[in-house]
């Protein structure tokens, strides 16, 4: 998924959605995003929530690339690549995609890659912790205290980041 930044920068955004629960699990935002970073997003969330079974995905360069791949194998998670031009084979993300957009992106103007990381990783925890969900009987995928508590953990530390960067 793609957005800019005010200057016309382009912004990438990795998505990464329980098909379960159809939680948020997370969404990495980058000028650029390479099979390492997809690599160390995964990382971060098998910490967390365990290892999967499988990661479907589209073709995009970083998901296919051969690095993702060996890892991936070597952890027993297999992957499941879309078929081109196939949005409905991966109906959950493109789903959520279409919400960020419609009630984000669409309407944010962002300055700079740090205020995009801030306001879409605020709008995730909305997402997960109160946006009803249709599907889930009107209720959010992931209303729990330790989501929240992850949510802010996260925010505080894009925000420490930010004014590391910002003030040094």
């Amino acid at each position: 998924m793609f957005d800019r930044t005010y200057d016309g920068r382009p912004i990438k955004l990795m998505v990464v959605i329980d098909e379960y629960t159809r939680e948020c699990l997370a969404i990495h935002v980058a000028r650029c995003i390479r099979a390492k970073d997809a690599i160390d997003v995964f990382a971060d969330l098998m910490e967390i929530h365990g290892i999967p079974e499988h990661i479907r995905s589209d073709n995009g360069p970083e998901m296919v690339a051969k690095r993702l791949r060996v890892w991936l194998g070597r952890l027993g998670t297999r992957t499941i690549y879309i078929t081109p031009g196939s949005p409905w084979e991966n109906g959950y993300c493109e789903s959520f995609n279409g919400k960020l957009r419609d009630e984000l992106l669409n309407g944010e103007l962002f300055y700079t890659l740090r205020e995009a990381e801030v306001l879409i990783e605020r709008w995730r925890v909305f997402y997960n912790t109160e946006r009803p969900h249709s599907s889930l009987e009107y209720r959010p995928p992931a209303p729990t205290p330790e989501c929240i508590k992850h949510a802010r953990l996260k925010l505080f530390l894009i925000l420490r980041r930010c004014h590391r960067v910002c003030f040094s």
